[in-house]
């Protein structure tokens, strides 16, 4: 069955789920990226810890176009110097907000 043009339009663009998912790990990026300075470490120190292969990995979760990976997540906070609970909550809030606010109730983001 062939779409209609407009259909393929619609397809491309992305809803206001994905613009405020996109504009919350923005905010978690900015976020990571002021604890990673508080730790006195560059993008390349930290992907090195990480044993990252590429330093433009963390550049990428700065800039809010991917995620921790759940399975970096206790060292990413431990290459911080941060505690790794306190850590993984502070990114549930940006990452699943949904699941953040089933888990802990409504919290600003300013902490």
């Amino acid at each position: 069955m062939k779409r209609a043009k407009h259909q393929d339009v619609f397809a491309a663009q992305p809803g206001k789920a994905a613009l405020d998912a996109r504009q919350l790990r923005k905010q978690a990026g900015d976020w990571l990226k002021l604890r990673r300075a508080d730790a006195g470490l560059s993008q390349a120190d930290l992907a090195a810890k990480l044993g990252l292969k590429y330093y433009t990995f963390v550049s990428q979760v700065e800039n809010g176009f991917s995620r921790v990976p759940t399975e970096l997540i206790g060292a990413w906070a431990d290459e911080l110097g941060l505690e790794q609970r306190a850590f993984a909550r502070h990114l549930i809030m940006y990452y699943e907000p949904e699941l953040h606010r089933l888990l802990f109730g409504a919290e600003s983001k300013s902490k």
